[in-house]
């Protein structure tokens, strides 16, 4: 099974994915882009959000989805949708990039909504529009890309747990 955890930033993705690979130590964790570019491979992004930004990790989102079977235990911290709701964002007149059905890599997509408004988080303004952006996304299914199963996911990091333990019982 191939799960990627969506969200704005500094809402739970981490957290929540930190406690489901402690309870599923079979799946493999892909990390966030931006972490492992950063870390591993030692690109450098500008010090404010930018497209040209967002669009590398979505290139790099992209390239490691495919490197996974549809038969592999995967957990991914970020989906594709989530760079397209930063780039629609901050660039909201410019060519959204087109993407394969998210089937083809994905079988579930947990969203993490902004539960609490944390005007000390890093970029508050943008964190509350991409919110609305992802949740137009894969809710509303406003971009006619979402053909794979999302669960909302909302509460504590156990209650999203739990969330999440329940989606996998009901696809496998």
């Amino acid at each position: 099974m191939r799960i990627a955890v969506s969200g704005a930033h500094c809402v739970g993705k981490s957290t929540l994915i930190d406690e489901f690979l402690r309870v599923h130590p079979e799946f493999i964790h892909e990390p966030e882009p931006y972490a492992v570019l950063v870390e591993d491979y030692g690109e450098e992004f500008s010090a404010e959000p930018c497209v040209d930004d967002f669009h590398r990790q979505l290139e790099f989102n992209i390239d490691r989805l495919a490197q996974h079977a549809p038969h592999e235990n995967v957990i991914y911290e970020r989906c594709p949708i989530d760079f397209i709701a930063y780039i629609n964002v901050l660039d909201p007149n410019g060519t959204a990039p087109v993407l394969d059905p998210i089937s083809k890599h994905l079988d579930l997509i947990v969203y993490l909504p902004i539960e609490q408004d944390d005007d000390d988080s890093e970029y508050p303004k943008l964190r509350k529009a991409v919110d609305r952006r992802l949740s137009a996304i894969l809710l509303d299914d406003e971009l006619a890309i979402v053909n794979v199963p999302v669960v909302e996911a909302r509460g504590s990091t156990a209650r999203r747990l739990s969330m999440l333990e329940n989606a996998i019982g009901t696809r496998v």
